[in-house]
């Protein structure tokens, strides 16, 4: 994958970490109502920062490897 391709990824992976994280917000301050979706959301949330970061990392490694 190009930087540029990693950039954008990153870029969406962000945009859905941000929402996956007012999710779990917003389910926070609805409790105790929907506290069975706890599990749920937090999975969500964890995947996505889950992904964000090896994202960034393999960003990081590839403007290293092109010299950016």
């Amino acid at each position: 994958m190009s930087v540029e391709e990693l950039q954008a990824k990153v870029k969406k992976l962000s945009m859905r970490s941000t929402n996956a994280k007012m999710n779990l917000h917003d389910l926070s301050e609805e409790l105790p109502t929907d506290w069975e979706k706890i599990p749920e959301v937090a999975q969500e949330t964890f995947e996505v920062f889950k992904e964000l970061a090896a994202a960034r990392k393999e960003l990081k490694a590839a403007k290293k490897a092109e010299g950016v």
